[in-house]
């Protein structure tokens, strides 16, 4: 069989080559039940899924791929909590065996599927602990993560969950600063887990940093700013601050305290690059795929990102390392123009948890009128 030659390799193949674990920001019973997912896996080089209150929202608002199962739970009795949980479980449970070959495979790097804590718990550590351990317990597979929002609040459930050896998703993740308190919510809970005698290799995390948010809340403030030096800004923060985020990563994994815990067992807590779909048209429908490539991270995309990049992506290798300085000098012209980046994540912060709680009242509202009609 001829070698694949780098001019046949497909984008996808290559960011691969590259270091990056792609995952796909959906999921659906149909998407499972069709193939569809399988087929992603073998023809884009999917390793992952991530799943958020809108993507099951989405999912549950079209088709009757959930008539069944909600028939069944109407008959027994259910309340529309428990519905949500046994439905978005068994699709969670289901795309964790699909995967199940790719986690074999990469001994547990990939073949992950996340489920998100209830968005209405961000404020409340101990609630969002107790869900953790619910959610972890219900898929019951080995390659499930769950995701718990950075919050103040949750930074604590961060700890407490990987302490008892929960995999976890952190997701919501704007600032440096908070990435920096992130990673040490990670480590301080490898340190309770090696305490307790749990395998520390068993345990892993991904720190969920979010890009195009990040250019959009920005650009707009560019925008209302008008001067010639803040436009030409526009469009560059949410790749400098990942970039920035990357530049992190490395130094805190290459920390003393880092080091003890990874000899010990322990695996990096791999960054993320969340929100990839460009929301800007005039932008380039792959940047925050190509300008983010950088060995051991993951790119969670939407399908219309992941097949734009499989049709025309120009991966160029690692675009992240060695970019430090320039993108720190994006951020300090940010400030030089008067914008205030810690309003800007603080803003993207609560906005973040605000629509994906209306996003979970809407996934409520679907499910409790499909039990209604089923009674």
């Amino acid at each position: 069989m001829a070698t694949q030659t780098q001019s046949t390799q497909s984008p996808t193949e290559a960011l691969s080559e590259a270091g990056v674990s792609i995952w796909l920001d959906d999921l659906s019973r149909e998407r499972i039940t069709s193939g569809g997912l399988a087929r992603l896996i073998a023809d884009r080089n999917v390793v992952g899924v991530t799943t958020n209150p809108t993507i099951f929202a989405g999912a549950l608002s079209k088709g009757d791929a959930y008539a069944e199962q909600l028939h069944a739970l109407a008959v027994a009795g259910a309340d529309v909590d428990t519905a949500v949980f046994e439905t978005t479980t068994n699709d969670v449970r289901d795309a964790a065996d699909i995967f199940r070959p790719v986690y074999d495979a990469t001994g547990g790097y990939d073949g992950r599927v996340s489920i998100e804590v209830a968005p209405d718990l961000a404020h409340d550590t101990k609630a969002t602990i107790e869900q953790a351990h619910a959610l972890w317990e219900k898929v019951d597979r080995p390659n499930v993560m769950i995701k718990i929002p950075a919050t103040i609040e949750g930074l604590d459930a961060i700890t407490a969950a990987i302490g008892a050896g929960i995999s976890v998703n952190v997701t919501l993740i704007f600032s440096l600063d908070r990435y920096r308190e992130v990673i040490n919510a990670y480590l301080a809970g490898l340190e309770q887990a090696k305490a307790a005698g749990i395998d520390l290799s068993t345990i892993h995390s991904v720190a969920s940093f979010f890009v195009s948010r990040v250019d959009t809340e920005i650009d707009k403030r560019l925008t209302d700013i008008g001067t010639d030096e803040a436009l030409a800004l526009k469009s560059k923060a949410g790749v400098a601050n990942a970039q920035l985020a990357y530049e992190l990563y490395e130094e805190a994994f290459a920390s003393d305290r880092a080091a003890a815990l990874l000899a010990a067992g322990a695996n990096r807590q791999r960054p993320l690059w969340a929100s990839t779909g460009v929301k800007d048209p005039a932008l380039p429908d792959t940047l925050y795929v190509v300008e983010l490539v950088a060995p051991g991270v993951v790119n969670t995309m939407p399908e219309k990102t992941l097949e734009a990049t499989f049709d025309h992506g120009e991966v160029r290798g690692d675009t992240v390392t060695g970019s430090y300085a320039q993108a720190g000098a994006v951020l300090d012209a940010l400030a030089g123009v008067g914008v205030d980046y810690d309003d800007v994540t603080a803003v993207l912060e609560r906005e973040g948890v605000e629509k994906f709680i209306v996003s979970w009242h809407e996934l409520l509202d679907t499910v409790r009128t499909a039990l209604e009609a089923a009674r």
